[in-house]
């Protein structure tokens, strides 16, 4: 993750800040480490070692008379001077950066996002794709997974989740709602036939997430519905879903607009099958006033709308 522009002295043994005043090299490093919450990540970014992190944050604790960062389980969050010192930090950064900018105004830098699967593909990366043509100087990371958001976010700048999830010291947004059917491949249904009602699904078997692995109360309460259905090819990944559908494992529950793309797949029981979830946006406040992140946001609440029909399930 780019921070800053302006490389940092690397000398651990640096002349001190003055009494009360902090340096501008030690507010970006503590930039650096309120961004990622790890000293690890932070040295990486800044190209200096993990003991100069540490010195240089201890540097600045002892210039501002108080602790800037607390320890948590598997990282670091910002304490209430933390957060106030890391407003300075900013515009520290935005001072350098807008110094290095080049004549068109360039943003630059690296955007990590975590989202489900099918968010990922089909949400996520047309978005980054689009971040990429207006700004060539930004690099989008996305790592698929679904699981509940993080209360520490890591090493990560946004996540997208399903459901709307109880955080701590992070901003969530409602993105987008999108529904999930029941569908089947042509071949299966002329096999087996369709169910005419829900009474009817527990001749079925089911193609879904595995129960005890899945992370995702609302995921969980999805299936809900049909109790009755025993299960058939499950897995952790929905693409996988899609397939065993399509290869005639059985009725799949599915996200409609990833299911639409193949013709191969017919959805049944449309008028009493259909499940709404929303999808989040989760981040640190801190992290959305970043212009790349600022971007990278910007661009999928545009792909969001374009496509909110297709989430929902609806003709175009």
């Amino acid at each position: 993750m780019t921070i800053c522009a302006v490389p940092l002295c690397k000398d651990a043994d640096m002349r001190p800040a003055s009494p009360g005043r902090p340096s501008a090299d030690d507010l970006l490093v503590l930039l650096a480490v309120g961004r990622s919450g790890r000293f690890v990540t932070a040295a990486e970014e800044l190209g200096i070692n993990h003991t100069t992190i540490s010195r240089r944050i201890a540097a600045l604790e002892q210039t501002l008379g108080g602790r800037v960062l607390t320890r948590v389980t598997g990282g670091w969050e910002l304490t209430d001077l933390g957060r106030a010192a890391l407003a300075a930090a900013e515009a520290v950064e935005s001072a350098v950066k807008s110094l290095a900018a080049d004549a068109g105004g360039n943003l630059e830098g690296v955007v990590r996002v975590s989202a489900t699967d099918g968010f990922s593909a089909y949400i996520a990366a047309p978005a980054a794709a689009e971040v990429q043509r207006r700004h060539p100087k930004i690099s989008v990371e996305i790592v698929a997974t679904t699981r509940r958001a993080s209360q520490q976010r890591s090493g990560l700048d946004l996540e997208i989740v399903v459901g709307e999830p109880q955080v701590h010291r992070a901003t969530a947004t409602h993105l987008a709602d999108y529904c999930l059917g029941l569908y089947g491949s042509r071949e299966y249904l002329r096999e087996h036939g369709a169910p005419a009602t829900i009474d009817d699904l527990a001749r079925y078997p089911l193609v879904y997430f595995i129960d005890s692995m899945l992370q995702v109360d609302d995921l969980d309460l999805a299936s809900s519905f049909v109790p009755a259905m025993r299960e058939s090819v499950t897995s952790t990944n929905v693409f996988v879903h899609v397939e065993a559908t399509r290869a005639a494992a059985g009725l799949g529950l599915l996200p409609c607009f990833m299911a639409d793309r193949h013709a191969d797949l017919v959805r049944v029981l449309a008028d009493s099958v259909t499940v709404t979830l929303g999808y989040w946006l989760v981040a640190r406040t801190e992290t959305l006033r970043r212009p790349e992140v600022a971007a990278v946001v910007t661009a999928i609440r545009a792909m969001v709308a374009d496509r909110r029909d297709t989430l929902l399930g609806r003709p175009r």
